[in-house]
């Protein structure tokens, strides 16, 4: 027998009150997605008032390389524990064994791969996105040391994934919280007294996510005896190989696309000049945090939209994409009046205004940015809940095309517009790229729901 902790047993989403559901299932999902954009803001804060607004522009010009990282890393693992769950699910414990097996040795090669190419091509990314030379160097080294840690950044990913497959979806929440507490003494001690300036803050990401990968990595060893693999489980097999990347590769692609807008936007704001580059990185690294509880939304109904699925209650799918919506707009009036309220205030956590050069243009337009995004929220709320019910829905390819849309909206407006008019343009390219996308995943919704529907020959009041 294996060992499995009884309050991590999975929760059972295909009876009761879906809002009551989704509200207590999402709530340690948010506290995980919280944490996690914490390393990035405790990196920039502490960067940007210990080190100055060149530091901080120079790291927060790396932020749309290492978030597109971040999400295709997150993606393959999060996809490949799809196989691993469904073979758990049906008690076939060989099987188990060899994926997981298989598992380990995939993403193994996907990280060296992943990091090799990375770190060659380093300098070229940050020349290719117009990095300009005050702020060049900071963030080269920044990157560079970044890209080597991917390893670390995608054992945790994998470690996290095959837990929650295992249905413990609690534990990958403390590892967080204990790295992120680590992180943010690591950027103090390594900035403060040691002379690496960003590379410390660097360095402190990658050890504490290197921590949260052993840790990670030994709980589990200990915890599920089913995962204790020998050496023939570590054999690469052709039909489980394929069936693992048929499942990571789309999700990593799904969550790619939208990264590479952002770095198309990213590439025009360094043409702006340091002072731009700062305010558009304390912007968009307060207006990330408050997407988080979206995040979690989305994330909680996608597995509620999966299980009343499999369990043919499709009239349980519009009651949950309803009650998410609930959520969603409340959370929605609320962000909006703490960026009112706040978002001069946030913006200023990120730099000392009493030394640092334009710092009163650097809050203006940071706080313009910001307020703009969450006055929009919207739309981005509905990319969040009509994404992941997609892809809950069985039809993850057809995301693809919603991602495509935010690439095409954000990434004109980087090209087009940022030019012409200046920092306005920036404040507006992420909202137009959630228009876009919704253009496509409102209509698709419907029409899949009904898809879905007549393939199990079920009529929506049957249920």
């Amino acid at each position: 027998m294996f060992k499995v902790n009884k309050q991590n047993k999975t929760k059972d989403l295909t009876e009761g009150s879906p809002i009551k559901l989704l509200i207590t299932f999402m709530i340690p999902i948010l506290f995980g997605y919280l944490f996690q954009q914490f390393y990035t803001v405790a990196d920039s804060i502490i960067v940007g008032r210990l080190l100055g607004p060149d530091a901080l522009a120079g790291v927060g010009s790396t932020s749309s390389v290492t978030f597109l990282v971040l999400v295709s890393s997150i993606g393959i693992c999060s996809g490949f524990s799809i196989p691993v769950a469904q073979s758990f699910g049906k008690k076939d414990f060989s099987e188990l064994r060899r994926l997981v097996g298989n598992v380990i040795v995939l993403t193994s090669l996907i990280a060296i791969i992943i990091t090799a190419v990375t770190s060659i091509l380093c300098g070229d990314i940050l020349t290719f996105m117009h990095n300009p030379k005050e702020t060049f160097t900071y963030a080269y080294q920044y990157l560079l040391i970044c890209f080597l840690g991917i390893p670390a950044t995608m054992a945790y990913n994998m470690a996290a994934n095959l837990m929650r497959a295992l249905g413990d979806s609690k534990t990958p929440l403390y590892f967080l919280f204990l790295s992120s507490a680590v992180n943010i003494i690591l950027d103090l001690v390594l900035i403060s007294f040691t002379p690496l300036g960003v590379m410390g803050a660097a360095l402190a990401t990658v050890s504490a996510q290197l921590l949260a990968a052993i840790l990670a990595i030994i709980y589990m060893a200990k915890t599920f005896d089913i995962i204790k693999i020998c050496k023939e489980d570590l054999k690469v097999r052709k039909n489980d190989a394929i069936r693992l990347l048929s499942s990571g590769l789309p999700v990593a692609m799904q969550t790619s696309v939208t990264a590479i807008g952002t770095i198309l936007l990213q590439s025009s704001v360094n043409d702006l000049g340091p002072a731009a580059m700062t305010s558009f990185t304390a912007g968009d690294k307060v207006m990330v945090m408050m997407i988080s509880p979206m995040d979690a939304i989305g994330t909680a109904l996608a597995s509620f939209v999966g299980q009343n699925v499999g369990a043919k209650k499709f009239k349980r799918v519009s009651e949950g994409v309803r009650a998410s919506s609930i959520m969603g707009i409340v959370y929605c009036v609320f962000a909006i009046l703490l960026a009112l309220i706040l978002g001069e205030t946030m913006i200023s956590w990120f730099i000392d205004s009493e030394s640092a050069l334009f710092a009163s243009e650097i809050i203006k337009n940071g706080t313009d940015y910001l307020i703009t995004g969450v006055a929009l929220y919207l739309p981005l709320l509905y990319i969040h809940i009509l994404r992941n019910t997609i892809q809950a829905m069985g039809y993850s390819n057809f995301a693809v095309f919603g991602g495509a849309l935010e690439l095409l909206g954000r990434g004109s407006m980087g090209i087009y517009f940022v030019p012409a008019f200046g920092f306005a343009a920036v404040c507006f390219a992420s909202p137009l790229a959630w228009v876009f996308a919704d253009l496509f995943f409102i209509p698709m919704y419907f029409i899949l729901l009904r898809r879905i529907k007549r393939k199990y020959e079920i009529k929506e009041g049957s249920r």
